[in-house]
């Protein structure tokens, strides 16, 4: 009983669906036949690639389908282009997914990005755009804000400029 405990534990860290294959992986099997999808290579990198507009990309599946091996996949494709990529797993360290606020999705692709951007930019320009954003948040949460005896067109209006101010 305790070689065939061992034996299953082997197994199930080696095909353990939590841990996506990193791109290149010898252990990567081309499964698109089975799954009924096609290559991701080719249907989204090509959109990506090609597109003269912004595009958004939905990739969904099963846990543990390969979801982010694929991606993996597809931002070393990416990268090879030229492009620049930035891939995070979400729910790591960033996102909590039983709770998660589109809030807290947006400040980490912001995160991520400067992380990926400090080895590639000149620092002094990234250095003064955090500056500036970081005034900004100072600025914002020392703005008072009064809705009292305000009609509710007036209302809505301050809440437009309160939430492009958050959104620049």
């Amino acid at each position: 009983m305790t070689q065939d405990f061992a034996f299953f534990k082997r197994i199930y860290n080696a095909f353990d669906p939590s841990r996506p294959l990193p791109a290149g992986d010898p252990a990567y099997v081309d499964c698109t036949k089975v799954r009924g999808d096609g290559d991701i290579l080719l249907e989204v990198g090509n959109e990506i690639l090609l597109s003269n507009r912004m595009t958004s990309q939905l990739y969904a599946g099963h846990r543990g389908a390969g979801k982010s091996t694929e991606l993996l996949r597809l931002q070393q494709h990416l990268d090879q282009q030229g492009c620049f990529v930035v891939y995070f797993p979400a729910d790591e360290q960033d996102i909590d997914p039983q709770d998660a606020q589109y809030t807290d999705i947006l400040l980490a692709c912001t995160r991520h990005l400067l992380e990926r951007l400090k080895g590639s930019t000149n620092s002094a320009s990234l250095l003064n755009w955090l500056k500036d954003r970081w005034q900004d948040l100072k600025d914002l949460a020392l703005t008072e804000v009064s809705l009292k005896d305000l009609s509710i067109e007036a209302q809505i209006s301050q809440f437009a400029k309160l939430t492009a101010n958050l959104r620049a």
